[in-house]
């Protein structure tokens, strides 16, 4: 399995590939991302947990990496990105399950040194 901050710098550089390629789409979404994740009634550590939960029931492995480092870097604990990783599971089944060990590797990976 590939290590997640592998999977987070193939992200970072079609998305940059998109930018050249597709200013406009690009710096929309963009721009519809930072306003959905700025603080307001739910701090950003909470949209980041939404955000995993979302990844993993839209079996995004990108998105999973992304939104376990930008959780991480909000202050969330292991126990609260796995626990709205089971709330994914909650409601999407086995396949939510077997992508929540690529929420498990993604602690494990950004949480090492190195």
């Amino acid at each position: 399995m590939q290590d997640t901050r592998d999977v987070i710098k193939e992200m970072e550089s079609n998305l940059a590939k998109f930018q050249n390629d597709w200013p406009n789409q690009r710096s929309a979404f963009k721009a519809l991302s930072q306003a959905v994740q700025a603080p307001g009634a739910l701090d950003t550590k909470c949209k980041e947990l939404i955000a995993i939960a979302t990844a993993i029931t839209a079996h995004c492995h990108w998105c999973i990496a992304a939104h376990v480092r930008n959780a991480l870097a909000q202050g969330a604990t292991k126990e609260e990105i796995m626990e709205a990783g089971w709330v994914a599971v909650q409601m999407g089944g086995g396949p939510a399950l077997a992508y929540l060990q690529l929420v498990q590797k993604a602690i494990d990976d950004l949480s090492a040194q190195g």
